[in-house]
Parts: C-alpha cells; structure tokens; sequence
C-alpha cells in the first residue's frame, strides 16, 4: 500500500483529503479488527455479531469521512467514537422497530468506554448517574453469575476469540466452549432480568 504504514493517519487522512482516494481502503482495512473488538463488545442475547460488524464498518466509513485533524483529536479516537455511535443507533433504531434479537443487549465495553458513551449521549446527568450504577451492579451480577470456566470464554470471546481458538486456549473441545456460551447467554439474560427496575 506504498508506503501508507509509515504514516500517520492523521498524515493520511490529509493526503486522502487531497484526492490520494485508495488511503480510504487502506483505513479501512487497517481498522477492521478495531471494529470488530467494538462490535463484541456489545453483547446481543440470541444475536449475532455479524450484523453489528456492518454497522461498525459503517461508523467506521463515517470517520474516514469527515475527520478533521485540525480538530486535536486523533483520528483513533474519533473512529472509536463515530464506531461506538453507529453502533448504539442501530440498537436504538431496532429497539424503536421492535425487532429481535437487537431489542436485547448488555453491553459489556470497558468501565472507562460505556461512561463516556453515556455522557455525550445522554442530556440527563441523573439518568447518566443511574445507568453508570446499573451496568456496574450489571457486570458484578455476571461475574459471580458465571462459573471461573464461564468467566474465562467470556473474557477471550470479548477479545475476540473464536471458538476453537477458545477451545485451544483452555484445553477443552469446541463443543464445550459453544456450550458454555449458550450458558453464558442464558445467565446473562437472567442477570439482567433480576436488576431491571
């Protein structure tokens, strides 16, 4: 990709501005894994994350757009957040829509992540307040939920693991680490359940 790896993506993002239009390729390709990682970290009950993938490649596409670098943020930053948008709007949008499986999800994005999302996405700092407790009460209630074995093909899965990469990992069969994520689900979705106001 002559020489693009060498740069910036600030640096990039100006030439691409400038008319060099393969550099959105190469940005795209470059982050994909970064949407992915996005994507499981929103965890649909029932669901899949195929679907959430399309939609973060699409938030994605939106950064390589409109990204200023005069705006003294970096482009990482920016594509997280625009990913992390594009993501909450389609669950919004199937929410309002009433479809499943996208009507149901816990997100399970990192402490730090889910807060700020919440910030900017919320005008009321008391239904900020709550939220942050809630998913916090959340996230507790599933680790104890889940069995230590549980906990651990939770934590490579939201890494990105597959199956039987999982499976490799802890020394069990696929099957085993499938099961245990149908467990997984199942749990979550009574966790959640028991909190609901």
């Amino acid at each position: 990709m002559s020489g693009y790896d060498q740069c910036s993506d600030e640096e990039l993002i100006v030439r691409l501005q400038k008319g060099e239009k393969e550099i959105s390729d190469y940005l795209m390709e470059k982050y994909k894994e970064f949407v992915r990682k996005k994507a499981r970290a929103v965890y649909l009950i029932g669901g899949e994350t195929d679907d959430l993938i399309q939609e973060g490649m699409i938030g994605l596409f939106k950064a390589v757009q409109d990204y200023r670098p005069e705006k003294e943020t970096s482009f990482r930053t920016f594509a997280g957040l625009c990913i992390d948008r594009q993501l909450y709007s389609a669950i919004q949008s199937s929410n309002r829509q009433k479809h499943l499986p996208l009507n149901s999800y816990v997100s399970l994005s990192q402490a730090g992540e889910a807060e700020d999302l919440e910030g900017r996405w919320s005008e009321n700092p008391e239904a900020v307040v709550i939220d942050q407790e809630r998913t916090r009460i959340l996230k507790e209630e599933i680790q104890k939920a889940l069995s230590p074995m549980e906990n651990k093909v939770l934590t490579y899965y939201m890494q990105g693991y597959g199956y039987v990469k999982i499976a490799k990992l802890l020394g069990k069969n696929p099957k085993s680490i499938d099961n245990a994520l149908q467990r997984i689900r199942g749990k979550i979705r009574a966790c959640k359940e028991k909190i609901q106001p």
